[in-house]
């Protein structure tokens, strides 16, 4: 599009001296070389007026798209960098990783205290049951007798 654009006013300055000559070669012939002039004049006027016109919007509309084009160069420009993120979720992983190790070490340490603790109430509720079991052999059969109390009488 923009060679096209490149290209316009010279095709148009041409298109008018085309119609120009034109119309001055048919003018002449009739003698009104001076109403061809001004009409020239006038079309050649209303042509350069067209152009500075489309100039101007174009121009216009050439600074609206840099405008947007620097807002968008500023806007990456904030934007953080691929190795900003990676090392930004880098240092998030090691601090996590690092909890969780840290956490991870400390259940395993209580689970080391309460396999201790099993371990050490097993082997006390052994030591009872064997002294329970001694006692009740050296205990004599009458204190093993049934409490009457706690019998209930036949109905």
């Amino acid at each position: 599009m923009e060679p096209i654009l490149r290209y316009a006013p010279r095709l148009a300055m041409f298109v008018a001296g085309a119609a120009v000559a034109a119309l001055i070669g048919s003018r002449r012939e009739r003698g009104g070389l001076d109403a061809a002039a001004k009409e020239l004049k006038r079309s050649f006027a209303e042509l350069e007026g067209r152009l500075v016109s489309q100039e101007t919007v174009n121009a216009a509309r050439f600074g609206q798209i840099e405008a947007r084009l620097d807002e968008h160069a500023a806007k990456l420009a904030e934007a953080p960098s691929t190795a900003q993120i990676v090392a930004a979720m880098e240092q998030f992983l090691s601090k996590t990783m690092g909890s969780l190790d840290d956490r991870l070490t400390s259940q395993a340490h209580s689970i080391d205290v309460l396999k201790t603790t099993v371990s050490q109430t097993d082997s006390l509720l052994e030591r009872v049951l064997e002294s329970l079991d001694s006692l009740q052999s050296y205990a004599a059969p009458e204190e093993l007798s049934p409490d009457p109390l706690l019998q209930r009488p036949a109905a």
